[in-house]
């Protein structure tokens, strides 16, 4: 039986720690070198925000980490390596950028040994460009013990690892693995944001696991908006003020009206980036209270051609922390009074599911780094307690 113990690398700016919190585990330790989001996770710590009081932050590269002294008993490791390698607004460069951390985390679990793990990473990494890498990264994951040769190359790992693999032969340490890419719109986070999730359980363990049911589904959001309305009295949206449904929608609306007429679609409603902002007041009237943490308006939103920004009655785009600043046409939107205007970092926070006491250290364009690297809470809680309760 798991007791909650874990370790998560590549924190970041905690988003992923603090769904696994929620969801029942206990870290050991939070592993992170880059300083911005270090300081975030201090700021928490020290202004003794519950789920992060009592964490462990070690600052350093995870490369120089010696996990066989420093834990034991580890039921969970966690995390989720830097995406940029594999990220579609990336420079593509996968296992030949430097940043590609996939071998770090494959060696905190050959020497942890834990029960179960859990990465996540952009949807990229699912390319076909990217297709034998990947191979290559669950094998690595499934069998941690053959450990590449100092003198050996990445194919010729491969293919020792493709041998073993078929071969079936009883290894020191074995996982049982799957993958898949979740939307996060799927499990109630107001933003369309897919995301690969690998996870493993130890093979001695003898665990089945699938991945959580998705809870949330775009046809009820349509149902609610076109068919009863209830969306729209729900934010006292007057009809005068309603959006007209896209025309590329409109045949999946009449469907909807004509196969729904008795029973409506089974679920909740995906959640809007009206769901996420309400009850906060706009930064415009923000500027001189201090009620609202990181919400400070930022000038200078425009559209550009394929930069459009997200739609007030849609789940948000996916919020993106760029390769080199801030991508401003994915971090904005236009607002009831039709002004485009950008995201506030508490905005962002809220799209991904943050509490609204937790705060981000920087600047606007260092807190949406760290709030568009980061793992949605609310998806990060759903995916840990499944994986617990598994273990347990």
């Amino acid at each position: 039986m798991s007791d909650g113990r874990s370790i998560e690398l590549f924190t970041g700016a905690g988003g992923l720690a603090l769904g696994l919190e929620n969801s029942g585990w206990r870290h050991d330790a939070l592993i992170e070198w880059n300083r911005d989001a270090c300081a975030t996770i201090r700021l928490n710590r020290e202004k003794r925000f519950p789920l992060a009081k009592s964490w462990n932050l070690i600052e350093e590269d995870v490369s120089s980490i010696d996990y066989t002294k420093l834990f034991k008993d580890v039921a969970l490791v966690a995390g989720g390596p830097p995406c940029q390698p594999f990220s579609l607004g990336g420079k593509h460069r996968g296992q030949h950028d430097r940043r590609d951390m996939f071998p770090e985390a494959v060696r905190a679990v050959r020497e942890l040994c834990p029960m179960a793990f859990v990465f996540e990473n952009v949807r990229g990494l699912m390319r076909e460009s990217f297709s034998t890498y990947f191979n290559y990264v669950i094998l690595q994951l499934t069998h941690p013990t053959v450990a590449r040769r100092p003198t050996e190359d990445i194919e010729g790992h491969l293919r020792r690892l493709e041998k073993r693999h078929t071969a079936n032969l009883p290894d020191d340490l074995q996982y049982q693995v799957v993958f898949r890419c979740l939307n996060a719109a799927d499990y109630g986070v107001p933003q369309n944001r897919y995301r690969v999730f690998i996870v493993g359980f130890r093979s001695d363990l003898g665990r089945s696991w699938a991945f959580p049911k998705s809870t949330h589904n775009y046809d009820k959001l349509l149902w609610s908006k076109w068919v009863t309305g209830d969306y729209w009295e729900e934010h006292k949206i007057s009809k005068s003020n309603r959006a007209a449904p896209p025309a590329k929608l409109e045949s999946r609306i009449e469907r909807l009206r004509s196969d729904y007429v008795l029973f409506e679609p089974s679920g909740l409603r995906v959640r809007t980036v009206r769901d996420a902002l309400k009850g906060i007041d706009s930064p415009l009237r923000n500027r001189l209270s201090s009620k609202w943490l990181n919400h400070e308006h930022r000038e200078g939103a425009r559209t550009y051609p394929g930069h459009t920004g997200s739609q007030l009655d849609e789940p948000a785009k996916t919020l993106k922390a760029g390769d080199h600043g801030v991508p401003g046409g994915e971090n904005m939107f236009a607002d009831d009074r039709g002004m485009l205007r950008y995201f506030s970092a508490r905005e962002g926070a809220r799209l991904q599911t943050f509490p609204d006491d937790y705060e981000f250290a920087g600047s606007w364009s260092e807190c949406m780094r760290q709030i568009g690297n980061a793992v949605p809470v609310q998806l990060a809680q759903t995916v840990g307690r499944s994986i617990r309760s598994q273990l347990n």
